[in-house]
Formats: structure tokens, C-alpha cells, sequence
């Protein structure tokens, strides 16, 4: 006799769990939105500037990651710099070939003049935290390989500048970008120099509900339902959201004056349910002697730039799109 699994929990329409832990990631909301989380095949020629070639680079793991070189122009310098880029998704929704990712970092590679490398992160439940911070700490030391000659990827060879890599994250992926650079602060990365971190609406929360959790509006891409249930999927066993990963300026955590971190371009939205808790962040890194630019979008909610219908429907949201990445071309530009 077959026995049906059972449905545990629909998360915001984003994941179904099931009585025996196993997951389904198929989309479920309004249909409308269905398009964004749906996979965009690579493409190594050009198309819209933008070549795209999946590559794994682990084979014991399977880990991969997804590369965005940009056309180049008369005007571009030899060498491209790098943006490693992790998704989100509270760790344990979405994929790096997810159409929202690819619209707006063919986008970026395109404005920036940059080569985007995007981590194919594992997973919770399966994989629970630390893993996806594992993923992104590989990925880097994987880029530190190619420099040094004892990995090959020739895309990177020929058009990469190893002297200016820049981590890049969305959501819980602003997470890793602070968790990486902690751990590539006690590392010799040569040749490779890892000179700037940019997290963008990054989940630092706090067990204890914030007052912008309280009175902000929920979104697609943020409600307190995916923040509570995917962090308790994601999270160790037993840990609550003041876990160091999650909660980086908490007292479970290593002292942000510790760190060797280098400099961030630290992205907020006006709107976003867990702003207080990021400008807590931001706070508690400047009171540290960090070296951090505030860059905050009016009237924006939670990962607004990745919802492509707001981006080509809202003027303002188009708008402040724009900015985004206009700043962040800037940033890298200065460093």
C-alpha cells in the first residue's frame, strides 16, 4: 500500500512542505507572477550585449555557478571587474538562472561594465544553514583558483580583472555577502583581492519583532510568513533568528570591530518590513569604524528591483531601479 504524502504548510506561494520533509518549489500564487521564477536557459552568444554559460565548479559537490560577461566596447578597459553575486530567496527558495535574476543582472553586467558570476546556492530544508554560506565562501575561493592558474575558466582568463572582485546579494543572498567577507577577512585570497560588498535588502533580523515588521506592508518578494517559516527551515536546529548569520550585530555574534571587512555599499528600501533591523545593522558597522555607504530607495519595498512587472509598469519603481543601478555602477567604478 502507497501512502500519499501530505501537505504540511504552503509558504506565500512560494514552497509546499510536505509530513516527510521533502519540499515542492513550484510556484502557486497568481499566475501573473509565475514568469519571474521561471528558469532562463544559458546562452554563450550574445544576446541584448549579454552571453550567459552555466559552469560547474565543484564535481565532488555539483556546485555551479552562472557567468554574465557583457559585450565589450571600444571604451571598456581590458579587464572586466567581478561581481559574485548570491541569490535569495531566505535560503530556501529560488536559483540563479531564475528569470528575475537574469533581467536585472544582464542589466547590471551591461550598465556596470562588469562580468556577474551567481552562485548556484544549495537549499533548506535540505540544506540547512551554514551550507549556502559554505557555497558562496567556495565560489570565491574557486575565483581565487582561476587566478592563480589552478582552475581554468576561460571566459574569466581572458576578460577578468582578479584585482577587483566585489561580492553582491539580494536579501538573505546581502547575508552572505557579510558572512563571505567576514570569513574572507581571515584569508590570504592572492592574487585575488576582494575589494568592496554590496547587500542589498539583506534579512538581519531579530528573534523579537521589529517595528517596521509591525507597521510596513508585506510584499510578493517579503511577508511575515515567508520570513518566519523560511528562517525556521533555513535556520540550525534549535536556533532562533538572533543566530549570527541572521542576526550579524546581535550579541551571539562575532564583534563587527573584529572583522576585516571591506568597503559596502549598503542597500535599503523605505518600505521594507525588516528595515529597522537593517539600519540596525548599518548602525552598529559604522559605530565599528566601518567603511560603508547608505544607499536608501523612497517609497521601495523588500527586493522591488526584481519584480520585473513593477519595474516596466510603476514609474517609480522604474525609476528607482535605475538609481540602484546607477549607484552601484558608481561604487564599483570608485573601487
Amino acid at each position: 500500500m502507497v501512502c500519499e504524502k501530505k501537505v504540511v504548510d504552503v509558504v506565500s506561494g512560494w514552497l509546499t512542505l510536505f509530513d516527510d520533509g521533502s519540499v515542492d518549489r513550484t510556484w502557486t500564487g497568481p499566475p501573473e507572477f509565475e514568469f519571474m521564477a521561471t528558469p532562463v536557459p544559458p546562452h554563450e552568444d550574445f544576446v541584448d550585449g549579454v552571453a550567459i554559460r552555466d559552469v560547474i565548479i565543484d564535481t565532488n559537490s555539483g556546485l555551479s555557478v552562472r557567468i554574465y560577461i557583457p559585450e565589450m566596447n571600444s571604451g571598456d578597459q581590458d579587464k572586466l571587474p567581478i561581481i559574485l553575486h548570491f541569490h535569495g530567496g531566505g535560503f530556501c527558495i529560488s536559483q540563479a538562472d531564475w528569470f528575475m535574476y537574469y533581467s536585472i543582472y544582464s542589466r547590471l553586467v551591461r550598465s556596470a561594465r562588469v562580468i556577474c558570476v551567481s552562485v548556484y546556492l544549495r537549499l533548506a530544508p535540505v540544506h540547512r544553514l551554514p551550507a549556502a554560506c559554505d557555497d558562496g565562501y567556495s565560489s570565491l575561493l574557486w575565483l581565487k583558483d582561476v587566478a592563480q592558474g589552478l582552475s581554468s575558466e576561460p571566459w574569466l582568463e581572458s576578460d577578468a580583472d582578479f584585482k577587483r572582485v566585489f561580492l553582491i546579494g539580494d536579501s538573505s543572498g546581502g547575508n552572505l555577502v557579510h558572512e563571505v567577507a567576514a570569513r574572507a577577512g581571515k584569508t590570504d585570497l592572492e592574487p585575488l583581492r576582494l575589494v568592496g560588498g554590496i547587500p542589498m535588502h539583506p534579512g538581519f533580523v531579530r528573534a523579537k519583532r521589529s517595528k517596521s515588521e509591525l507597521e510596513q506592508p508585506q510584499s510578493p518578494f517579503l511577508t511575515l510568513d515567508m520570513l518566519d517559516k523560511f528562517l525556521g527551515l533555513a535556520l540550525p536546529i534549535g536556533s532562533t533568528k538572533d543566530h549570527p548569520i541572521t542576526c550579524p550585530m546581535g550579541y551571539g555574534a562575532p564583534p563587527l570591530s573584529g572583522l576585516k571587512l571591506p568597503p559596502f555599499l549598503f542597500v535599503v528600501a523605505e518600505n521594507d518590513l525588516i528595515r529597522d533591523t537593517e539600519m540596525e545593522y548599518y548602525e552598529e558597522m559604522k559605530k565599528a569604524g566601518k567603511e560603508l555607504e547608505l544607499l536608501i530607495n523612497p517609497g521601495m519595498s523588500h527586493s522591488y528591483y526584481l519584480n520585473k512587472i513593477a519595474v516596466d509598469m510603476d514609474p517609480q519603481t522604474a525609476e528607482q531601479t535605475d538609481r540602484l543601478i546607477a549607484a552601484i555602477a558608481e561604487f564599483i567604478k570608485r573601487h
